[in-house]
């Protein structure tokens, strides 16, 4: 079953932002991963949102898309995000296509 991460993002730090940003594409790869949301105008329906920036990702499964948050792959860009942006995320099962 598709496995999504789902992430808020607040920039703080635009152009360290922007190198992060360039870089993740290539270590969603070896994971199945890929983009569903990236940015993008949003509006808030109902309720709050913690930050103005939405991500999605999707993910082959669940182990999957925590093998890559955790892997080697992401560790340099996942520092550069967190010292220029602040982040919610969570990882959350799909449900069955029948």
């Amino acid at each position: 079953m598709a496995a999504y991460i789902v992430v808020q993002i607040e920039i703080t730090d635009p152009e360290t932002f922007e190198t992060y940003r360039a870089q993740v594409p290539a270590t969603l790869e070896p994971y199945g991963g890929e983009f569903i949301v990236r940015g993008g105008d949003m509006e808030i329906l109902e309720g709050e949102w913690a930050a103005p920036r939405c991500v999605i990702l999707k993910f082959p499964d669940m182990d999957a898309a925590k093998a890559w948050q955790a892997s080697p792959e992401y560790e340099g860009p996942m520092a550069l995000r967190q010292t220029s942006a602040n982040v919610n995320m969570i990882v959350v099962d799909g449900i069955d296509a029948d």
